[in-house]
């Protein structure tokens, strides 16, 4: 089985995910994590260019290559890491700076990621992605989307509905559908992908004031959860 690199999602460090590289690696995958600290992302905030964040991943992914000398890796993006690995793929320049990596992946999971944004600072990186790789833009890459179904966004005073509500609205332009608390469903997908949609799936590592009470929580690094999209890493 190839090696594995996992990109952690906006503003998350790298020991977020420690405990999704240990299901992962019991699979019988080597995996390894972007050695991201939350201050590593701050350099990016406000839509600026998350080019210090692609030079983690492919710093990483080189490492990887280096150590394991596989031909190639699987990458696993979850949330905003799933969309900046499609910038990584791309042979398009991005802020002067070209990737080109998609001969070195064979597989992009991408696990709750807003692929779509209605948000002005969040657009500037994703109209580049979505203008430049529409969906699953590499015929040589298998691309799997996951999104989770846990939470339908209302209009509502109470903070974790309010939050949810105008999550969705400002990925997808509507805040009543379903989505995993952050990430509305339709956002998660990409045309031409394999999409996966789980119930009961939310989206952030640990439980959040959209989470309710005495609910048994799972998100996609949860390991009845990998068990239905780490499959397709083999």
């Amino acid at each position: 089985m190839l090696p594995t690199v996992i990109l952690p999602g906006y503003l998350a460090s790298a020991k977020d995910y420690l405990d999704l590289q240990q299901h992962l690696t019991a699979l019988g995958t080597e995996t390894t994590i972007v050695p991201l600290r939350r201050q590593d992302w701050l350099k990016t905030l406000g839509g600026r260019p998350i080019t210090p964040i692609l030079q983690h991943l492919d710093r990483t992914v080189q490492q990887v290559l280096a150590s394991t000398q596989a031909p190639q890796v699987n990458l696993v993006g979850h949330s905003a890491g799933g969309w900046i690995s499609r910038i990584y793929l791309g042979s398009r320049p991005y802020c002067g700076q070209v990737w080109q990596a998609q001969p070195q992946v064979h597989t992009l999971i991408s696990l709750g990621t807003p692929h779509t944004s209605k948000e002005t600072w969040t657009q500037r990186n994703l109209n580049f992605v979505n203008d430049n790789y529409p969906g699953a833009f590499h015929p040589e890459v298998k691309y799997v989307c996951v999104a989770g179904k846990a939470l339908y966004g209302q209009r509502s005073w109470r903070l974790g509905q309010w939050f949810t509500y105008s999550s969705y609205q400002v990925t997808c332009g509507q805040g009543e559908c379903w989505g995993d608390g952050v990430t509305p469903i339709v956002s998660a997908h990409l045309s031409g992908a394999v999409n996966l949609t789980v119930d009961q799936v939310w989206h952030s590592p640990h439980p959040t004031q959209a989470t309710p009470k005495n609910t048994y929580y799972q998100w996609y690094g949860s390991p009845e959860v990998i068990q239905l999209w780490g499959g397709y890493l083999a």
